[in-house]
C-alpha cells in the first residue's frame, strides 16, 4: 500500500484520545513510508493526521473544494492540495488516489464517505482494503448494527466481513496489507433468507 485515505471529523470530538490517535495514525503512515490522502482541511481530526504524516516526514495530498477552501479551513503545509468542484468529485478523486482506506471517529461526513467506499467495494468497483480504527469503542454500536443487517437478510457475511476493525493502528494497517476481496457479487439470494 503506497496511499491511504482517511476519512475522519472536522472536530476533535469530546476527548483528547481521538486526536492523539489520529496523529499517531498519521506518524505511523509516515514511519510505514505510506503517503495520506484526506480531505484537505486543518481542523479537527483531519488536521491532526495530516500534522502526524507531515512531523513524521511522510507526504499528504489533500482534497478539497473550492466551497471549502474559501471558509478558510485549507491546510497550508501539505504536499500537495487538489481542489475539485463538489463534494463527489472529492470522493472520487480521493479514490483515484488511495490504495486503501480508514475511517477514525467522526459524523455525518465520515459515515457518508467511508459506506460509499465500502458500497463500491460490494459491488465489484474496487478491490481496496475498507478499515474502522475503533478508538476507544467508537464504533462499537456500528459494528452491531452491521451485525444486524447481516442477521436480518439485507447483507452477506462476506460482505460484513470486507470491513476490517481494529483498535491497534499496526494491527489495522496489517490487516489491509493481508487483505483479500470477496470474489461473490453483492446480490442477496431470496431464496437463502
Amino acid at each position: 500500500m503506497k496511499r491511504i485515505t482517511v476519512f475522519c471529523g472536522s472536530s476533535n470530538g469530546s476527548d483528547e484520545i481521538y486526536k492523539s490517535q489520529a496523529t499517531q495514525l498519521g506518524k505511523t503512515l509516515a514511519k510505514q513510508n505510506i503517503e495520506l490522502v484526506y480531505g484537505g482541511a486543518n481542523v479537527g481530526l483531519m488536521g491532526a493526521i495530516a500534522d502526524g504524516v507531515l512531523s513524521g516526514g511522510g507526504k499528504v495530498i489533500g482534497v478539497l473544494p473550492h466551497f471549502l477552501k474559501s471558509k478558510e479551513i485549507a491546510h497550508e503545509s501539505l504536499t500537495e492540495l487538489i481542489l475539485v468542484e463538489s463534494m463527489h468529485e472529492r470522493k472520487t478523486k480521493m479514490n483515484d488516489l488511495c490504495d486503501g482506506v480508514i475511517a477514525l471517529p467522526g459524523g455525518f461526513g465520515t459515515l457518508e464517505e467511508f459506506f460509499e467506499m465500502l458500497t463500491w467495494a460490494q459491488l465489484g468497483l474496487h478491490k481496496k482494503p475498507i478499515a474502522i480504527l475503533n478508538v476507544d469503542g467508537f464504533y462499537d454500536s456500528l459494528i452491531i448494527f452491521i451485525k444486524t443487517m447481516v442477521d436480518k437478510g439485507f447483507l452477506k457475511e462476506i460482505n460484513q466481513q470486507m470491513v476490517l476493525v481494529s483498535d491497534n493502528i499496526e494491527d489495522l494497517l496489517e490487516k489491509m496489507k493481508n487483505y483479500t476481496a470477496p470474489s461473490v457479487g453483492k446480490w442477496i439470494d431470496n431464496e437463502k433468507v
